[in-house]
């Protein structure tokens, strides 16, 4: 995306112009106070710009009034394009850019990614860098343009983390969407208002004096400044009426009303004091909204565009430089719109010729946003439909929203006459309006119909009319399939959208790489959500194929993700790390800003060594992937990074961090063609598991709707394993032979999916729930079987966790295993024990997560509690494992401390503490402390 310059230039105060001490004092004061926040908030005309820089001026530069020395000044001038999230964004970086240098660098790249990365991850590492800054100033000015809710959003956002050497000043005709009064009351806030900025009766003397040249009396200043009632823009066009006149008094008692009134008033009085020549410039050129001399010129048919431009300036005609040089200017908001209003209510036939001129001046030197701008302001529909045409770059670009707003500017018949408008429209329609895009789809297919049955001259004028490029048509039917694949996705519609990704790729020209590398992925997500994952990874590998042949220079990181991601899925833990690490490697080699998508790896890259049980090496990929947080490149996997900081945090037995950590992962989940393999639901029911809060999972199952009776798919194997868990906890508090075996016979049906899909992870968990069921049943040697399998399935890629979590009873039946020799399925060979070995030294790591490692009394006790299920408590025990809280609280319970004393230790209230106490008596099956104690020493806890 390309950045006017122009935007970032902080306007310059005129040598002679008013100065207004008292303003900047009151600025000061506010800013020495410890306010962070400064707005300058008043209807048009009242020259909040002009304080903004002229303050910015002050803090610019090193001096004794300077309140904390000096600063450097980032200035955005707005406009009504900056609606759009990524290019406010862009250009909020741009500005920034003046505070440090190369700050914000891997937010701008980012930022020119496809999808836009989450705006709380941009601006929490730019407010990182804002930070090591020195002390700065951040003026937007002209905010009010902003309706947006994202970009209204992101302000509240950087508001509120403010660092303390970044000072924000809003200038705005209107109040923010800000929680101003909380402001207020916390001293973050300096108000600057009407009432402020209107000029007393000494500034409206010198400002007529000094700046416009005036020499009037002082009754009549008096006069002028109570009918303008202090209002600068009213007074310097009083001032350009009053120039020449002898009848100034008069003339200052002849008008009246609101400033609306008086506005139109002056105008009226300042164009017929002009010459017939720049009047009529001041009329023609109010349709620019910037201007350079050329441009004046092709509108205004003229030669003389800089003489004018420069004469204006010079008579204070309300021109504001844009640029330092001046190439670029533009008028006074304000006037402006009182000149188009002149100009309709004078010359309306004149208002679309003046429009398409500066149309084709924009399109001819290479300003197309401004040339669509013009032309749909001119209602010249047709010439804008292909001007917008010649920019469906910016669909694939990241400018969506910019785009599909021209679009939807367009009148709805024009657009089903343009078959490309109505493809990328349809595109850009997606997610959200569905049925919309399907007719859009279908006007585009009925156009290729009608093309179709021509032929000759005749279709040769027909696609001309039509069509603004006609290189796009080969690849449109193609398109058009690509777009209903998304859309059938989007409906969980998979067979079609698996027809449909296949049927773009059938249409696609063999040359249209980028399309094919699309239509690959969307092929390849379908697959993977109907869980034929090597069937996925093949396709995405094919689409980023093509895509780096249509991108040479692009990154191909989105599409490695994926690839990793199926991996990861498989449970091919070592060829996900090695993916994800061969790309983060590349990217080191690159020597630039990290690429798009790499914070997604490092995340990917961490849940490789959670699994692994590699828990300081995990820390450290979502330590880096913190930092890189801008550069996620897959919006629907944004939520991937706390879920994996709570897995983590689970794994060292803070569940309650874990729990907090799934709710934000929760507010930042997206949804998307991408499979949801592991729900976020699913894993906090897990986690209640573990905690023993039986109730809380299952009332999470009923919510689901799972049965033992449900139809198996793919995209629900992760929910319906987590359903199996519940039951087993339910039957060992409950023992059921009818229930035992129905759940037998699930976890069966699930495993026969889960190996015919290939996914190592889930066969070997399913693998361990049968285990521990045959355990509980008193099946030992069954159950010894099929331990022996899932270790031999874990082992060549190191799967670790998934035997940790299922807790302390598997820890028995592991060290069973090793120690018991008379069992009938012993582990096969030396290596498998050593592996073994290596999982059991988990459980008994502090990090493990698990208050046990082996039952008191060594293998042949385990052996012993493993082969007797009526030992209700203690099967009820091995199944909700206490949390790290619980078993600190069991450790000072069996200390010399008195409740209040081990409230204290704990810093929690005697009320919590016996909260804690009744959990534990409850998990462990006893009604007293004593006995509690005596249970935790039989188990190994204490």
């Amino acid at each position: 995306m390309s950045i006017l310059t122009t935007k970032l230039h902080m306007p310059r105060p005129r040598p002679n112009s008013v100065a207004r001490p008292r303003l900047i004092d009151l600025l000061d004061a506010g800013r020495a106070a410890g306010c962070r926040l400064t707005l300058i908030s008043a209807a048009p005309g009242f020259g909040k710009s002009t304080l903004a820089a002229a303050w910015a001026a002050t803090r610019a530069v090193a001096g004794p009034q300077a309140v904390a020395g000096p600063q450097t000044v980032a200035w955005l001038a707005l406009d009504a394009g900056d609606n759009e999230p990524r290019r406010f964004l862009t250009y909020l970086v741009a500005a920034l850019q003046a505070v440090k240098v190369g700050i914000g660098a891997a937010a701008l790249a980012a930022l020119q990614s496809a999808q836009l990365p989450p705006v709380e991850a941009l601006l929490t590492d730019l407010l990182n860098e804002l930070a090591d800054a020195g002390e700065s100033m951040l003026v937007l000015d002209d905010w009010h343009v902003i309706e947006n809710g994202a970009v209204q959003g992101a302000l509240a956002l950087l508001v509120e983390h403010l660092p303390p050497n970044l000072h924000l000043v809003i200038a705005s005709r209107t109040d923010p969407s800000l929680p101003l009064a909380r402001l207020r009351v916390r001293g973050l806030l300096t108000e600057v208002r009407a009432a402020d900025l209107r000029f007393t009766a000494a500034e409206s003397a010198a400002f007529l004096g000094q700046v416009m040249g005036l020499h009037l009396e002082p009754d009549t200043i008096a006069a002028l400044e109570a009918r303008t009632e202090g209002w600068v823009a009213g007074l310097q066009l009083a001032a350009l009426s009053l120039q020449g006149r002898e009848d100034a008094a008069a003339f200052v008692q002849a008008f009246a009303g609101s400033h609306r009134f008086v506005l139109d008033y002056l105008v009226d009085e300042v164009l017929a004091r002009q010459p017939a020549g720049p009047r009529s410039f001041l009329l023609q050129t109010a349709v620019l909204g910037c201007m350079s001399a050329a441009l004046c010129n092709a509108v205004t048919q003229r030669e003389d565009g800089a003489e004018m431009l420069a004469a204006l300036e010079r008579g204070n005609l309300f021109v504001v430089p844009l640029d330092d040089n001046r190439q670029w200017v533009r008028y006074h908001h304000l006037f402006a719109e009182a000149l188009q209003a002149r100009l309709a209510a004078t010359q309306p036939e004149q208002v679309a010729l003046l429009h398409r001129r500066a149309s084709a001046w924009c399109a001819a030197n290479g300003l197309p946003a401004e040339a669509i701008h013009h032309a749909l302001a001119a209602a010249d529909f047709v010439r804008a439909a292909v001007l917008i045409e010649g920019e469906v770059e910016r669909m694939r670009g990241g400018q969506e929203a910019t785009w599909l707003r021209w679009a939807q500017e367009l009148p709805p018949d024009l657009v089903r006459r343009r078959p490309v408008l109505s493809v990328y429209l349809a595109l850009g329609l997606l997610p959200g309006e569905l049925e919309t895009t399907e007719s859009h789809l279908q006007a585009a297919e009925a156009w290729l119909t009608v093309c179709a049955g021509m032929s000759g001259a005749a279709q040769t004028q027909f696609v001309q009319e039509c069509v603004a490029d006609a290189a796009e048509l080969p690849s449109l039917p193609g398109t058009i399939c690509i777009v209903r694949a998304y859309r059938a996705a989007a409906l969980s519609d998979l067979p079609g959208a698996l027809q449909a990704a296949q049927q773009a790729l059938d249409r696609l020209p063999a040359h249209d790489h980028y399309w094919r590398g699309a239509a690959g992925a969307l092929l390849g997500l379908a697959q993977w959500a109907s869980g034929d994952l090597e069937a996925a990874y093949q396709s995405v590998a094919a689409g980023m194929a093509s895509t780096q042949q249509a991108q040479p220079s692009g990154s191909p990181t989105g599409y490695v993700y994926l690839l990793a991601d199926i991996r990861l899925a498989q449970g091919k833990l070592q060829d996900a790390a090695a993916i994800s690490e061969q790309a983060l490697q590349r990217i080191k080699q690159q020597g630039k800003p990290a690429a798009q998508g790499a914070a997604d790896l490092y995340v990917l890259l961490s849940e490789v060594h959670i699994e692994r049980n590699e828990l300081e090496s995990a820390a450290a990929c979502l330590a880096r992937s913190t930092q890189l947080g801008a550069l996620a490149g897959v919006p629907e996997a944004q939520h991937r990074r706390p879920v994996a900081q709570a897995l983590l945090a689970a794994a060292h037995g803070d569940l309650d961090s874990a729990f907090a950590l799934l709710a934000q992962a929760d507010l930042l989940y997206l949804g998307g063609p991408t499979p949801d393999y592991r729900p976020i639901g699913a894993l906090r029911a897990c986690i209640w598991l573990r905690q023993g809060r039986l109730l809380e999972a299952e009332g999470w199952v009923r919510a689901q709707g799972l049965s033992l009776d449900d139809d198996l798919a793919y995209r629900r194997e992760f929910a319906h394993i987590t359903l199996a868990r519940c039951l087993l906890a339910r039957l060992r508090r409950a023992p059921d032979a009818a229930a035992f075996e129905a759940l037998l016979a699930f976890l069966a049906r699930l495993l026969v999916m889960a190996e015919a899909g290939g996914r190592l992870g889930h066969t070997i968990e399913l693998l361990l729930l049968q285990a521990q069921a045959q355990a509980s049943h008193g099946d030992q040697a069954q159950a010894q079987a099929l331990l022996a399998r899932s270790l031999a399935l874990a082992q060549p890629q190191g799967f670790v966790r998934v035997f940790v979590d299922e807790g302390p009873f598997l820890a028995a039946l592991l060290h069973a295993s090793l120690d018991a020799p008379s069992l009938d399925a012993p582990l096969p060979h030396d290596a498998l024990s050593a592996f073994a070995r290596r999982v059991l030294a988990a459980f008994d790591q502090p990090a493990g997560g698990l208050p046990v490692s082996a039952p008191a009394g060594g293998a042949g006790h385990a052996v012993q509690l493993l082969s007797a299920p009526q030992a209700e408590p203690m099967a009820d025990l091995l199944t909700e494992p206490l949390s790290a809280r619980e078993v600190e609280v069991l450790r000072l319970l069996g200390s010399e401390l008195s409740g209040p004393q081990i409230a204290q230790r704990l810093v929690v209230s005697l009320n919590t503490l016996r909260t804690h106490a009744r959990h534990i008596y409850d998990k462990l099956g006893v009604n007293s402390r004593r006995a509690a104690v005596r249970r935790g020493h039989e188990l190994g806890l204490l």
